[in-house]
């Protein structure tokens, strides 16, 4: 484990994040020789401090800092103080996340270009192709072990799965299968195979899903030149007289101000506290926030058009046995407005808890509509349904003007509503998740409304032209040379897919021009 660099130390690279983005990052520029500091806002919580119990898991490893939210959108009104469900701990949601792990689709990076100019959606073709990533996908798939790639096994189909698969195929689908998984279905890359314990969300007691805690963080520290800092909030990031950023201001465990130096900035605290951090990083040279000059930091917020749908049947499912998320069907996932909306959506096998589910299916509610569906809890097999949303300005994320965290900083609010197109997207969902369901025998079947989303996207969006973005095809801020963006909000648009997969080719593709950028003394 590397000794701790100085804060003095000015040729450092600095990343705010230990997540997909940041925990990839600072392992391969760490790997390639660069001394590199990790700031996580979190604690270091280990594979054996897992606790497979949803609700003391959640209290546990959580963001719940305040935030608050505004919109029509049904989070604001039933979760008004957590717009998303994310890890604040080393390893972001690495630890939380499924593991489904999906390429976008070659026409989602030019999203503008395939369906036209939406009303009300604020579309913009990606400045890079699928093509260009396609090898860091690959690169991406190998280092995670994700299944029904490189030669590895498919995971089992458990009960949940298994309906889902029958329906499917009784109602003409033919793309369904466990998914393509960063989760093991045979030891590789000196983690286990899958045990089937249920408890993904919770952190995988097993180690056998991929998560930057586990399978990257440890082998940038083991080349001694990786240091993560835990419970180290960064409050803002500092420029000198020519505008280039020299280093961070952080809070550490005990509240202290702390600042350290740096040669390079990159920015992966996820869609909600990236954008914040630019905005709050404000001075008399940047009056609107660093990297602002489009003004489209914070704008664009996505987080995948979701909602489920529950089928109960007469004899038992038990959904909850075995991987949450291991069986999607992907026929819908294909853009075809004839359907009556653009892009498309996934259809993936989910498990809740019986206290999440109570939770999510209707917070407050009671009466006979609410306890027999929870009465037929054991009957139950469930889909979660992830589509892409438009990206619009008016969803973004800005400072509040009054209330303020611990630290005296300013907090996010978020602010979301549904555009047409997603309306329309989720109705078809719905039918369409109630069918496959209805297809084997369901007694009853019903969908719920989206609940707070780990697929936190955009607002910090990558584009070919400065006036329409924020960050270049790099993840390069096109104000700041040495200012990087490197989570889900350089996303442009958010495709039909699980985005951890394209955070980490993303992030594996930017730690390459760093170093080439770094060599050439150009940052």
């Amino acid at each position: 484990m590397a000794a701790p660099f100085s804060q003095d130390d000015d040729s450092v690279v600095v990343i705010v994040g230990s997540g997909a983005g940041g925990g990839t990052l600072g392992t391969d520029l760490a790997r390639k020789g660069i001394k590199t500091v990790i700031l996580e806002a979190g604690k270091r919580v280990e594979m054996d401090e897992f606790v497979n119990n949803e609700w003391q898991s959640f209290a546990d490893i959580s963001w719940l800092d305040p935030r608050t939210t505004s919109g029509s959108w049904r989070v604001a009104k039933d979760f008004p103080g957590l717009p998303a469900w994310i890890v604040k701990a080393v390893g972001g949601s690495t630890i939380h996340w499924a593991g489904a792990s999906l390429r976008l689709q070659p026409h989602e990076f030019k999203a503008l270009t395939t369906y036209g100019n939406v009303p009300g959606a604020n579309l913009l073709d990606w400045p890079i192709t699928r093509e260009e990533l396609d090898p860091y996908y690959a690169r991406a798939e190998d280092r995670m072990g994700v299944t029904r790639t490189n030669g590895i096994a498919g995971l089992p189909g458990n009960n949940n799965y298994k309906v889902l698969a029958k329906g499917a195929e009784k109602v003409g689908y033919k793309d369904f299968s466990t998914g393509r998984m960063a989760i093991n279905s045979a030891e590789r890359d000196d983690r286990g195979a899958c045990q089937q314990i249920g408890f993904c969300f919770q952190g995988c007691k097993s180690g056998a899903k991929w998560s930057t805690l586990i399978a990257e963080i440890p082998k940038g520290e083991a080349t001694g030149n990786l240091e993560v800092r835990p419970q180290s909030q960064v409050l803002k990031i500092e420029h000198d007289a020519s505008g280039k950023v020299t280093g961070v201001v952080y809070a550490d465990a005990n509240g202290v101000e702390q600042r350290q130096k740096a040669r390079v900035v990159c920015v992966a605290g996820n869609s909600i506290e990236s954008p914040r951090l630019l905005l709050n990083s404000a001075s008399s040279m940047f009056p609107e926030g660093l990297a602002n000059s489009s003004g489209q930091v914070g704008r664009n917020y996505m987080r995948h058009l979701t909602g489920s749908v529950y089928g109960v049947f007469e004899k038992p499912v038990h959904m909850y046995r075995g991987t949450t998320m291991a069986g999607i069907i992907s026929d819908e996932v294909r853009n075809d407005p004839s359907r009556g909306f653009v892009g498309g959506y996934e259809m993936e096998t989910l498990s809740l808890g019986l206290p999440f589910m109570a939770a999510f299916l209707d917070p407050g509610a009671w009466g006979r509509d609410f306890t027999s569906a929870l009465d037929g809890y054991s009957r139950m097999a469930g889909m979660w349904i992830v589509g892409e949303d438009m990206p619009q300005e008016t969803n973004a994320i800005t400072l509040h003007p009054t209330e303020k965290d611990k630290f005296g900083q300013p907090v996010p609010n978020v602010n979301f509503d549904d555009h047409p197109n997603d309306i329309a997207m989720r109705a078809h969902a719905y039918q369409a998740g109630r069918s496959v369901y209805e297809a084997v025998g369901a007694t009853r079947t019903f969908p719920t409304p989206p609940y707070p989303s780990t697929h936190n996207l955009g607002t910090n969006r990558m584009s070919e032209k400065p006036r329409d973005g924020v960050v270049n095809k790099w993840g390069q801020s096109h104000d700041i040379a040495n200012l990087f963006v490197s989570d889900g909000s350089q996303f442009t648009t958010g495709g039909a897919e699980n985005p951890t997969l394209t955070i980490v080719a993303l992030a594996t593709r930017q730690a390459d021009y760093i170093a080439d950028q770094m060599g050439k003394n150009a940052i």
